[in-house]
Parts: C-alpha cells; sequence; structure tokens
C-alpha cells in the first residue's frame, strides 16, 4: 500500500504534460501544476487571484447548488454577480424551481418570471447554495488508518470513519461544513470546507421559449441559440451566517462577485470555466468501454426513446400536461441524447483500440512486477461476470424504478405507512404524508403514467431472459396484453389514483401496512426491488467492490509507467477550474462551425407550429425594430458560443472567464460530437457551448425590463 501512494506522488512531482485544454483541475494546485501553462495561454491573473483562504479570491464568487440532504452532490453550479448575492446560473439547473412556482394562473415556464422587488422573490425549500472556504490535502491522514492487507469493505470503513473524525474536527465550533472525497482512484484524499446557505430565492427566468429554445431538438448541439439562465438570490441570516428560509433574512454578502464584461469575445480569447463537474471516468479500460457502448447505453436509448415517445404526445396534446411533465421529459431527454453522442464519439475516436494499446503497452511494462501482473486479466475476467448482471440491472432501474412513477411512489407509500406505526403524534404524520402525496400528485397524470407502465413491462419481458426477470414483471407478460395489465393495476392500486390515495392516508391504521402489501403496484415495486436485493446487487457489489481496487492500482500503475505526464483527477462534484480557448470545429467533412451565434439564428429557425422553435412576440419586434442596445457585436445580438474547455454535468452554469476573470458566458451544455469527453476528450471536436453574457444582459433588458438587476452588477463595457 504505501509503495502505491509513494508512487503515486512521485507522478504528481513531474512538470504538467497534458493533451491541449484537457483536463479538471484542482484550484488549491494551480500554482504548483498549471498556472504558468495557463498564463502563457493568456490568463493575466494569478494563482492567487484564482485561489486563496487570506483574502478574497475568484473561488468565492462560485457556488455549489445542491440539496438538503445531499448537499455535497453539486447537481449545477452559480455565480455571483453583485454584493447582494445575486446569482446567475442556466435556465435547467433553476427548471425545477420554476415548474414548482408555475401554474395555470402563473405559467412562469411559459411566460417567464421576474421580480421588481426583493418582496416578490420566491423561495425555494430544499436548495443549497455552497461557497467553498477552503481545500486541504488529508492523504496523510487517511493513509494513516490504511493497513497492508485490508479488505475493500474493510478500507472502506477505516476511510469513512477517519473522514467523518477529521470532517467533525474541521469544522468544530463553526457554521462551516466539510466534506472528504477520493481522487485519482482512490490514491488520494482532499477535504472541501464550504458555508452552505440554506435560503436561495427565484429571482428571475425568462420563458421557455428563450431559455430552452431549440429544447430537446437542440439538446446537446451546435449551433445553439439557447437563451439558457436565470437569476437566483442568496439570503443569509442577520449577521451574514446560513440560515434557514425566515421573512427577516438579508440578502447575502459576499465576499467578492463576478465582475460582467461586455466587451466582446473572438476566437483564440482564453477561457476558463470554474465549477462543479459531477462525474468523469477517464481512466475505465477498454472492457468496460465496450460494455457501455455493446450493452448499456443502446438499452437505456431504447428505453427512454419509449418514455419520452409517451410523454411528448402527452404534452403536445394538453397544456396542463405540459406543466406536469415538462421537467421530466427534460430529465429524461438529457441522458438519452448524450448516450448517443457518447457512443458515436467512442467509436470516432476509436477510444476502445486506443485504451487496448495502452493495455498492451502496460502489460509488457507490468511484467516481473507483482502489483500489476496479472491486472488485466482480472479486468477482464471481471466484466465477462458483469456483462448479464448489468443489462438486468439497466432494465431494473430504467424500465422497472425510474419507468412509471406509479411503482417508485407505491414504495415509498409503503415506507411511509410503517413509519405511521411508530409516529407519536398520528394526525400530524397523516398531514405530512398527504403534502407528499399532494406534492407528487401535482406533477402526475394517471393515464400517462398507464402508459408508460404498460410499455415499460413489454421492453423488461421482451429484452431480457426470463431468469433475470422479477417475478410480478413476468407475471405482466402473461396478462393477455401489456395494456389489459397495465389498466387493471390502475383500477386496482390505491397509489395511482389521488381520491384513493388520500382517503388511505385519512385511515390508516395498524392493518393499512398490510393492505398495502396486498398493493398490486407495491407487489409490483417490491418484487423489483427484491430482485435487486438479492439476485442483481449482491453479485455486483463483489464485482464492482474487486474493480474498485483494480482502478485504483490501475492508475498507479499508469502513473508509475507515464512519469512524464501529470494526471488529473476525474470529476466528483468539487471545484475545479478547466481552461481553453474560443474556437470553432469540424464535425465532419467539408463542414466548419463557426465559434458563435447570433439573434439572427434565432429568427431563422423562428416556427410557431413548433413549439421547440415558438419565439416569444416581443423578441420577433425587437429583432424587427434592430432595437438591439449596447449588446452587439459586429451588428447582431451574440447568443452562445463555444471553447475548449473539458467540463461534464455539473459544469452546467459554471461561469465562463476571459483572461482578466470576468465574466463572459455560462456554460450550458457541451456539442454532441465530443461528449464522449467523459471517457476520452479529444481537442479536435470537444467543444463546451456557453451563452454569451450579452444575450443575457439583452434579455434582461430589452424583453424583461429587469434593468434594477442589471444595476446591481458592475458591467465593463
Amino acid at each position: 500500500m504505501k509503495k502505491l501512494i509513494l508512487l503515486f506522488l512521485a507522478g504528481l512531482m513531474f512538470p504538467p504534460f497534458c493533451q491541449a485544454d484537457e483536463g479538471m483541475w484542482i484550484p488549491l494546485l494551480l500554482k504548483k501544476y498549471n498556472i504558468e501553462d495557463m498564463q502563457k495561454k493568456g490568463f493575466k491573473l494569478t494563482a492567487e487571484d484564482v485561489y486563496n483562504i487570506n483574502q478574497a479570491s475568484l473561488k468565492d464568487a462560485v457556488v455549489g447548488l445542491g440539496r438538503e440532504g445531499q448537499p455535497f452532490h453539486h447537481f449545477c453550479t452559480g455565480n455571483l454577480v453583485s454584493g447582494e448575492g445575486l446569482l446567475i446560473t442556466n435556465h435547467h439547473c433553476a427548471f425545477g424551481m420554476i415548474q414548482a412556482h408555475s401554474s395555470l394562473e402563473h405559467n412562469y415556464l411559459r411566460d417567464g418570471f421576474w421580480a421588481r422587488n426583493k418582496s416578490e422573490e420566491l423561495p425555494n425549500p430544499g436548495i443549497t447554495a455552497s461557497v467553498l472556504v477552503r481545500m486541504e490535502d488529508v492523504t496523510d491522514q487517511i493513509n494513516a488508518v490504511l493497513k497492508e492487507g485490508m479488505s475493500e469493505t474493510e478500507r472502506k470503513k477505516a476511510i469513512q470513519e477517519e473522514s467523518l473524525r477529521l470532517e467533525m474536527q474541521a469544522v468544530a465550533g463553526t457554521d462551516l461544513s466539510a466534506n472528504i472525497k477520493p481522487y485519482f482512484n482512490g490514491n488520494q484524499f482532499f477535504m472541501s470546507v464550504y458555508r452552505i446557505y440554506k435560503d436561495v430565492r427565484l429571482v428571475g427566468a425568462p420563458p421557455s421559449a428563450i431559455g430552452k429554445f431549440g429544447g430537446d431538438t437542440d439538446n446537446w448541439m451546435w449551433p445553439r441559440h439557447t437563451g439558457d439562465f436565470s437569476v437566483l438570490r442568496i439570503y443569509a441570516g442577520a449577521n451574514n451566517e446560513p440560515a434557514g428560509y425566515a421573512a427577516q433574512n438579508k440578502p447575502y454578502q459576499p465576499a467578492t462577485f463576478f465582475k460582467v464584461s461586455a466587451g466582446g469575445l473572438e476566437k483564440g480569447d482564453f477561457t476558463m470555466v470554474f465549477g462543479y463537474p459531477g462525474t468523469t471516468v477517464e481512466y475505465l479500460p477498454s472492457y468496460a468501454i465496450a460494455q457501455l457502448v455493446d450493452i448499456e447505453n443502446p438499452h437505456k436509448i431504447a428505453i427512454r426513446t419509449a418514455i419520452l415517445e409517451i410523454m411528448n404526445a402527452a404534452m403536445n396534446s394538453d397544456e396542463a400536461l405540459r406543466i406536469k411533465y415538462a421537467a421530466k421529459a427534460a430529465s429524461v431527454a438529457n441522458s438519452w441524447k448524450r448516450w448517443q453522442g457518447e457512443n458515436k464519439g467512442l467509436k470516432r475516436f476509436n477510444t476502445i483500440e486506443n485504451k487496448q494499446q495502452l493495455e498492451k503497452e502496460f502489460g509488457a511494462w507490468s511484467q516481473g512486477k507483482n502489483e500489476y501482473e496479472g491486472l488485466l486479466s482480472e479486468y477482464r475476467e471481471l466484466y465477462e461476470q458483469r456483462k448479464d448482471l448489468i443489462l438486468a440491472f439497466v432494465y431494473l432501474t430504467e424500465a422497472g424504478k425510474k419507468g412509471a412513477e406509479i411503482i417508485s411512489f407505491a414504495q415509498s407509500l409503503y415506507t411511509d405507512v410503517l413509519g405511521y406505526e411508530k409516529a407519536e403524534d398520528k394526525e400530524a404524520y397523516k398531514a405530512k404524508l398527504k403534502k407528499r402525496a399532494e406534492d407528487f400528485f401535482k406533477d402526475y397524470d394517471a393515464g400517462v403514467d398507464q402508459q408508460l407502465l404498460a410499455e415499460m413491462m413489454k421492453l423488461y419481458n421482451s429484452n431480457l431472459p426470463q431468469s433475470w426477470i422479477p417475478l410480478k414483471v413476468a407475471e405482466a407478460a402473461k396478462s393477455g396484453s401489456y395494456k389489459e395489465y397495465a389498466g387493471k393495476l390502475f383500477q386496482r392500486s390505491v397509489c395511482g389514483n389521488p381520491v384513493r390515495t388520500y382517503d388511505f392516508i385519512e385511515k390508516l391504521n395498524k392493518k393499512s401496512a398490510e393492505k398495502l402489501r396486498k398493493d398490486p403496484a407495491y407487489q409490483l415495486a417490491n418484487s423489483i426491488t427484491e430482485f435487486n436485493k438479492t439476485r442483481i446487487r449482491p453479485e455486483l457489489s463483489k464485482i464492482e467492490k474487486e474493480l474498485t481496487r483494480l482502478n485504483r492500482l490501475w492508475l498507479a500503475g499508469l502513473m508509475e509507467m507515464q512519469p512524464e505526464k501529470t494526471f488529473y483527477a476525474d470529476a466528483n462534484s468539487t471545484l475545479r477550474v478547466a481552461y481553453g480557448q474560443i474556437g470553432g470545429y469540424s464535425p465532419q467533412d467539408a463542414v466548419e462551425y463557426l465559434y458563435y451565434t447570433t439573434l439572427k439564428g434565432i429568427m431563422e429557425k423562428d416556427n410557431p407550429a413548433i413549439y421547440d422553435y415558438n419565439v416569444p412576440q416581443k423578441l420577433r419586434d425587437l429583432y424587427k425594430a434592430r432595437d438591439f442596445g449596447p449588446y452587439t457585436q459586429n451588428g447582431e445580438v451574440p447568443v452562445c458560443f463555444i471553447a475548449s474547455n473539458h467540463t461534464t454535468g455539473g459544469n452546467s452554469g459554471s461561469c465562463v472567464l476571459n483572461a482578466e476573470g470576468y465574466l463572459i458566458g455560462l456554460n450550458f451544455d457541451r456539442a454532441w460530437d465530443g461528449v464522449m469527453s467523459d471517457m476520452q476528450y479529444d481537442p479536435e471536436i470537444c467543444r463546451n457551448i456557453a451563452v454569451d453574457i450579452r444575450y443575457v444582459l439583452f434579455i434582461m433588458d430589452k424583453l424583461a425590463g429587469a434593468s434594477h438587476l442589471m444595476e446591481e452588477m458592475e458591467i465593463m463595457w
């Protein structure tokens, strides 16, 4: 163990060497590994300007958006742009918040929302905003409790216990929160210390026809014309401390905030993305990539295609259904389209073959090295064992748990009913359950869900061997027709009908759990859950533990084999820096994409007959009058741009900064041709997509009339 760690640290001592623009870099280590290269590429600031714990730095203006209960899993990034806690992020990051406040009477998804003063800003229970205070390398402390010969289970437990001790020690007597995560496949550990704010309010959002322009059609694509932004505000207690929502809370006063640059962009300009990328797996072996390309992605794509067809048909038929299912469909479509681009990119750039070549080199190099010899054979055997299990897991997850919502609702309702028996205040507990049910049914339609259930049962039974199908799922195939099966289940269940559900909750008693155990929706949910517990999870867990060990050894070995290269850690929802340059790309022969799009392109796509391309009339009028204000470049309003920054999910909403550290855009997507960058980055085609801050300002000013918010910002013209 100690030998491996020493080898790892030795690898980090060599000067940086990495493909151009590749990498998600730890801000704490910029001075040691990156700043010289960044400055050569045009960056005009220092490492201390980016990350400093003794005085204000750019890190203090970057916010990780999370949820209570899992605040260290940052689903998006936000950027502070005023001394009063004003925060800009993506429209799709706030989509769930916008939807939650929407109704037929106040359709903020369709019409947009803009608070005219702070009293109109809308609270969002459960949303958190984390500001990084400091990072600390705790590898030595963690390694001190690891003993040679530990099993992976023992190792994991020791790491968890020591991490908890160090986290508690780091924040004792403060209003801070700490979290330790593994880096470099568990060869190194860093602690991030945050101040987590729990009062985050919706300030403004453009209509979905702007914030989601192009919809699922344009998602992951370039050229792009999406005004993907929204505005939030962080509130704090009387002393600027984290506090839950309260009317008397005051706008948060940050240590610093981003200046906004409206001065323009050019090809080749330096760009830096600062945010919270979620997950990447750059160091997977070829066996993993092959399984992803050949098994996992094709089946997940097929399942979600069926789900989207049903949801889209429903939304196109009724505006109320559109409100209910807009966020759900967007969530389903996001990964669905990414998986398609992922497979295309991995094949185009021969990722499997490239990794096989690296493995061949590793195999030759590792001869005679006991800690690495035979590692590749172990990989091959484990992934062969995993093949059937992962296919079964894909269907259990995508067609089972994530298919028809009645399945997950029945499961959660049963858990809640068991809790009722232990509750001291029965009536209060009933009220709590009813509120949960009301929240669920607010965005639910039984007719749509019934269709989903029928289709999911059909796919489940059609694509797996009998031995990998849960009993109650298999019964659906014997019922005559899947449509008939779904209809009968919904007729008999208390879970798919709000009236029956509310009545069931109102009449809760000692026999309720037994009654629910006989409910067909719960029986189906329980059959899926139990199959996972007894057949899939135990075997997958064994394999995953062994893969965790091999992944750690594999990366340590690669570092020893390639001492001239500086490796970057996979994304893990902690603060990272990515840097590159503005520039277009060529997706195929004879096609060349520019690095920017303009309002002209929106008007060219305008089509009232297609929901995703129905431009708001006021925007048409502004364009016809050429009422652009100062937000132009070469006579047109810029909308989006692309650059070569290495990004992934979680980077949504991340600031895109210029060489001076000024905000020039908001990252919101990647070009579809290069989304395989989670596993293989290629500077030829990997591009992050950002909305130009000038378009954000244009919409706020000219369309929304929200210039009062702009007055809070420091705008550099």
